[in-house]
């Protein structure tokens, strides 16, 4: 597969690879499946989500858990990670980059965690776009926030984690509107994220 930007190379090669290694724990499922219990505690009638950016699959795997009649599917850049995810049986995974335009799936809920970080800022609205096109009603944000953009060095490497305020921009540029949003500490006694911030929009 050609890609379209250096962020996407780097994420189809070894530095995902070895992504998969370092987040495939238990205990990381378990700090999950307590995450989206409260992401969803706002989200009424939600029968099918549609992750961008799944990796090995772990929060479908945990909303799987969390709901067992859910309908699943997820897009995966990284060849490998698709495949373990595919490996998985929770739902369909699709091989291939939210960069380009995405029109063959539809979800009640749509989202991101951890993933538009990662995203070269200049096809952010792209991925932006499918988000919501891909949406029968929902989606969440859920990444690292900022109220300004920014780059900040990512393991040694520049120009590979970006930090701004995802959800206010879908809400300016899409008309989205915020029904709930939260924040989990790295240092959370019970269920820690990596400071992550979270948004609950609705189309």
């Amino acid at each position: 597969m050609a890609h379209k930007t250096e962020q996407e190379e780097f994420w189809a090669g070894d530095f995902g690879c070895e992504y998969i290694e370092r987040n495939n724990s238990e205990k990381f499922f378990y700090s999950k499946v307590s995450l989206w219990s409260r992401m969803l505690r706002g989200a009424f009638g939600v029968e099918s989500v549609l992750e961008f950016g799944c990796n090995i699959g772990l929060n479908l795997v945990a909303l799987k858990k969390l709901k067992p009649s859910l309908t699943l599917s997820g897009y995966e850049l990284n060849p490998q990670a698709a495949k373990l995810a595919s490996e998985k049986h929770v739902g369909h995974i699709i091989q291939g980059s939210i960069i380009e335009e995405i029109n063959d799936v539809k979800a009640d809920l749509t989202f991101t965690a951890g993933v538009l970080i990662h995203i070269n800022p200049d096809y952010l609205s792209q991925v932006y776009k499918n988000l919501v096109t891909a949406s029968n009603r929902y989606i969440i944000i859920a990444e690292y926030y900022n109220p300004q953009p920014v780059m900040i060095s990512y393991r040694g490497h520049q120009n590979r984690l970006f930090k701004r305020d995802f959800a206010g921009e879908l809400m300016d540029d899409f008309n989205c509107k915020l029904i709930d949003y939260g924040f989990v500490y790295r240092r959370d006694n019970w269920a820690a994220q990596d400071d992550l911030t979270w948004f609950l929009l609705e189309k």
